[in-house]
C-alpha cells in the first residue's frame, strides 16, 4: 500500500483572460469529442541523483506560471461551446507517493501515470495538468507528469522540455492561444478555406468500394517496424533534394495507388505550423491538418517525389485555418455536390518526437536490413478511428509505419500490402 501526501503549488503568471478556443485547440477539442477522451499525454521518467520534493514543486509552479495553457480552464456556453478562461493565479496539486520499501519504484511510477491518465478530467473545474513525485525509501526516484492535449501537442511539448531545463528569466516570445486569432491569421485562413473548397470541389468521388475481408473487432492498427527504410530514406531524400517526410509520403500515396486503384488520393497531413510568426515556441496544440490531392498512379518514383513535394507544399501553405468555418464548409459542398469527395486518409509523421536516433552508417547495405523488417498488429478495437491513416514513427535504429485502418474498407492484407510496398519502394530507391 502506497501511502500520498498533497503539496498545493501557487502560480502566478501573466496572460489572464477568456475567449474563444485558438484553432488548434479547436481541433482538438473536436478529436476529444470524437474519441470521447479528454487526450491525456504524459510520463513516468527517473529522477537524478539529488532531486528533492521542494525542486519538482518548484518545477510545476514555475512550468504552470509561465505558460498560459496550463492554467486555463474551460467555460461552456448554452450551446455547449466552450471558451477559454487562463487564470492569473491559483494553487494546483502535487502528489508525492510514497512506494512500500520493496515495491519497485518504476512500477508505482506507471501505475500513478495510468491512475492519472484514466480518471476523467472535469475541464471547466480541474487544471489540465496532473503531477506527482514518487519516493522510495524516503527519496525522490521518479516523476510522472500527465496534460490534457489541449495545453500542448507534441513540438509544444519539446519547447516546455528545453526551456525548463535553461529556465529563461525574460518573458517567453511565442503567441499565446488568447492571442493567435490575428488579422493576418484570419486572411490565411480565408485563403485556406479556398484552398480546402477547390480540392473537395474539383477531385473525383470518393471510390472507396469495401475491402471483401471486413473482420470483427473493425479497426485495425498495424506496425511494420523497418531498419531498412532508416538505411535508406535519408539516402533517397538527398538525393531528391527533398525532406525525408516527403518520400515517405510520396511512397504511401503510390502504395495506396497501386492496392485500392484509388488516385488521385485526397489526404489529411498534420502540421506542426511552427514555421508561422509567432508559434515557433507556443506551449500550446497549434497543429492542424492541410488538404491534399496526391496523383502519383502510372509516374516513376521519381515523378512521384516531384508531385507530391508540390502538392504537400500547398497543402503546408494552407495548413492554418478556422476550424468551425472548415466544418461549415464541408458541410456546404456535400449539400452542393451530389457525389462528394470524401477525405478517408491522412499522414502524420511524428519521428521528430524521437530524439534517441543511432545515425545511419552509409555504407549500411538497406536491401540486407530487410531481413529484420517485422509487422505485428498492435490493436484491434470496435471503436472507430480514422478510415485510413498512416503515422510515422521512430524507433532508434528503425522506422516504424503504423497504418490505422478500417478493415470494411482496407482487409488486413491490404494494409499489409500497402506497408510493404511503401518498404519496397524506397528501399528500391536507394540501392
Amino acid at each position: 500500500m502506497c501511502g500520498m501526501t498533497v503539496i498545493a503549488v501557487p502560480f502566478a503568471g501573466e496572460g489572464a483572460g477568456e475567449g474563444e478556443l485558438s484553432w488548434g485547440q479547436q481541433d482538438i477539442w473536436g478529436s476529444m469529442r470524437r474519441d470521447r477522451s479528454w487526450l491525456p499525454i504524459g510520463f513516468a521518467r527517473p529522477v537524478p541523483p539529488g532531486t528533492t520534493v521542494e525542486g519538482i514543486a518548484d518545477e510545476l509552479r514555475w512550468c504552470v506560471s509561465r505558460y498560459p495553457s496550463m492554467r486555463t480552464r474551460l467555460r461552456f456556453a448554452a450551446d455547449g461551446r466552450p471558451r477559454q478562461v487562463v487564470h492569473a493565479s491559483g494553487e494546483v496539486a502535487l502528489e508525492v507517493v510514497d512506494a512500500p520499501p520493496e515495491a519497485d519504484p518504476a512500477v508505482v511510477a506507471k501505475g500513478v501515470q495510468d491512475r492519472f491518465q484514466e480518471t476523467d478530467h472535469d475541464h471547466a473545474t480541474q487544471w489540465p495538468v496532473r503531477m506527482a513525485v514518487v519516493r522510495h525509501r524516503g527519496v525522490p526516484a521518479y516523476q510522472v507528469m500527465v496534460v490534457c492535449h489541449l495545453v500542448v501537442d507534441g513540438l509544444g511539448a519539446l519547447v516546455m522540455q528545453d526551456e525548463l531545463a535553461r529556465r529563461p528569466s525574460g518573458p517567453g516570445t511565442a503567441l499565446q492561444p488568447l492571442e493567435q486569432r490575428t488579422p493576418a491569421a484570419v486572411r490565411r485562413s480565408e485563403a485556406a478555406l479556398r484552398h480546402w473548397e477547390h480540392l473537395l470541389r474539383t477531385t473525383p468521388a470518393d471510390r472507396f468500394t469495401g475491402s471483401g475481408d471486413p473482420r470483427v473487432p473493425r479497426y485495425w492498427e498495424v506496425h511494420r517496424t523497418s531498419p531498412a527504410l532508416h538505411l535508406a530514406v535519408g539516402t533517397v531524400a538527398a538525393r531528391a533534394r527533398l525532406e525525408s517526410s516527403t518520400v515517405l509520403l510520396a511512397a504511401f500515396a503510390a502504395a495506396m495507388s497501386r492496392v485500392t486503384g484509388i488516385a488521385p488520393l485526397l489526404t489529411q497531413l498534420v502540421v506542426g505550423n511552427r514555421f508561422r510568426p509567432g508559434l515557433a515556441t507556443a506551449v500550446s496544440p497549434v497543429s492542424q491538418t492541410a488538404l491534399c490531392r496526391l496523383d502519383v498512379a502510372g509516374c516513376d518514383f521519381g515523378e512521384a517525389l516531384t508531385r507530391t513535394w508540390r502538392a504537400s507544399l500547398a497543402g503546408y501553405k494552407h495548413s492554418y485555418y478556422d476550424p468551425s468555418a472548415l466544418g461549415s464548409l464541408v458541410e456546404r459542398v456535400a449539400r452542393e455536390r451530389p457525389d462528394p469527395a470524401v477525405v478517408r486518409c491522412g499522414f502524420n509523421d511524428r519521428r521528430g518526437l524521437t530524439l534517441d536516433v543511432a545515425p545511419v552508417d552509409p555504407a549500411a547495405d538497406p536491401r540486407a536490413a530487410l531481413a529484420r523488417t517485422t509487422t505485428h498488429v498492435e490493436r484491434r478495437q470496435d471503436k472507430p478511428f480514422d478510415p485510413c491513416y498512416l503515422h510515422v514513427l521512430r524507433q532508434r535504429e528503425a522506422i516504424v509505419l503504423a497504418l490505422c485502418a478500417d478493415t470494411h474498407l482496407l482487409g488486413p492484407a491490404d494494409q499489409d500490402a500497402v506497408l510493404r510496398g511503401m518498404e519496397e519502394t524506397i528501399v528500391d530507391a536507394a540501392t
